[in-house]
């Protein structure tokens, strides 16, 4: 049994080595400079997006305010010519 697992170290220890020398190596960096760059354009997207999504809901949400403060004028102007008649 001790021999199996000593071999199994050995599988082991020569593996790790290989994978350190695979993923430090200069093609796995192209890999990762890659990948990272990728990633960069898609977050330049998604910010983009959110902006834009971000500017439309300002937009309506002022509108919307708009909205508001038209029909509390148009209220306030109906509730005080109502008042005036009422004192005639």
């Amino acid at each position: 049994m001790s021999f199996v697992r000593s071999r199994f170290l050995a599988y082991g220890v020569l593996l790790g080595t290989a994978g350190v020398k695979i993923l430090t190596s200069d093609d796995a960096k192209k890999v990762y400079t890659h990948c990272t760059a990728a990633v960069m354009r898609g977050v330049d997207e998604v910010v983009k997006t959110y902006n834009l999504l971000k500017e439309n809901c300002d937009d309506i949400s002022a509108d919307a305010k708009e909205i508001n403060e038209k029909r509390a004028a148009e209220k306030e102007a109906l509730m005080s010519s109502q008042f005036s008649f009422s004192r005639l």
